[in-house]
């Protein structure tokens, strides 16, 4: 039997400046930090789990934009401040907008990679 499922990111010495600006841009999120023999971190958002760990490997990969965290919102303010920091750095995929699916939508990878599609239903 399955006991949980959790979405993994994998970075390669920046797992804890990943988690500083996750935690800073979604404020009611919760996180604990597991700092032995490698950086692992667990972070919850919204009742989603996240793990975070630095591999203390080089691999011939990155994050993939088909790989994203949906996210969605209950206000345009809050979705357009997250989409400002998350953005910093990073690659717009898709700026804010009415794509016809959403009111207002936004496809962002952060500076490390991560890819977030941010919504307002």
């Amino acid at each position: 039997m399955i006991r949980k499922v959790s979405t993994y990111l994998m970075f390669t010495g920046q797992a804890a400046e990943a988690l500083a600006l996750y935690t800073d841009v979604f404020p009611e999120s919760e996180a604990s930090v597991r700092d032995a023999p490698v950086y692992m971190a667990d972070w919850r958002l919204a009742g989603h789990d996240v793990m975070l760990v630095d591999s203390p490997n080089v691999h011939d990969f990155t994050f993939t934009p088909s790989m994203s965290l949906f996210v969605d919102f209950g206000d345009a303010a809050a979705l357009d401040a997250a989409f400002a920091r998350l953005s910093e750095g990073g690659q717009v995929m898709m700026p804010v907008d009415n794509y016809g699916f959403s009111q207002r939508f936004a496809w962002v990878a952060d500076r490390f990679g991560v890819s977030w599609q941010l919504n307002l239903p």
